[in-house]
């Protein structure tokens, strides 16, 4: 109930308040490569974490948090994402939603913030995102299975289960931001193109369909 929320909100340590409006960055603060041509993965999450870990009591987070395979995952759908979009500004703030979102989540895991029922929501997410994982690999292999509503549906499926995972962390922008990126992922009209076999995503999705490989075989998804 209510109650229970708020007893689990006062038992966090004062210094995990992760969604303070000091702590976000604005769509002009993206770094020396302020440009959206100079997109990378890699140097939006370091600036997304020392942001949040700036505003942390505890930094024993000093390992990054996104491995180069996820980064290089994350640069392949920042460019197939432009590519459906038309638009660089929309495809690099869903870019930056996505690694913030995941960060926090991170941070939270790794500082234990979750209780018992989270957990057991952490477990069913990365079942949920394993499938959806070995499904877009599948739809790339093997020809003609592809199917739009199969994949958006897993897709929602898991923007559900991130939504109850941190109903007791974060605040109604994580929410929004969380909405922002599956619902651009679970498009079926960006799975179609994403897809399309003579289209201009093919290459992006074999380099995303080798990184999920890759992570799949090192029992990261």
């Amino acid at each position: 109930g209510v109650g229970g929320a708020a007893v689990g909100r006062a038992e966090a340590p004062s210094g995990l308040a992760m969604d303070s409006d000091s702590g976000e960055l604005s769509d002009g603060e993206l770094g020396p490569a302020a440009g959206p041509d100079s997109f990378s993965s890699k140097s939006l999450a370091l600036q997304a974490q020392k942001k949040v870990l700036s505003k942390m009591a505890t930094k024993t987070m000093a390992n990054m948090l996104i491995d180069d395979t996820s980064s290089e995952i994350f640069d392949e759908l920042y460019k197939v994402t432009t590519e459906h979009l038309k638009n660089k500004k929309e495809a690099h703030k869903i870019m930056k939603d996505l690694i913030k979102v995941a960060i926090k989540i991170g941070i939270l895991y790794r500082n234990n913030q979750f209780n018992h029922e989270e957990l057991e929501l952490v477990e069913k997410f990365r079942k949920k995102l394993n499938q959806a994982a070995m499904t877009i690999v599948s739809f790339y292999e093997v020809e003609y299975t592809f199917d739009k509503n199969v994949l958006s549906e897993l897709l929602h499926e898991c923007k559900d289960v991130v939504h109850e995972l941190v109903e007791r962390h974060l605040t109604a922008r994580s929410h929004a931001r969380i909405n922002h990126v599956f619902n651009n992922f679970a498009d079926v009209g960006f799975l179609t193109a994403l897809y399309s076999l003579d289209g201009e995503c093919r290459p992006h999705l074999k380099k995303i369909c080798d990184g999920i490989n890759k992570l799949l075989d090192e029992k990261i998804l």
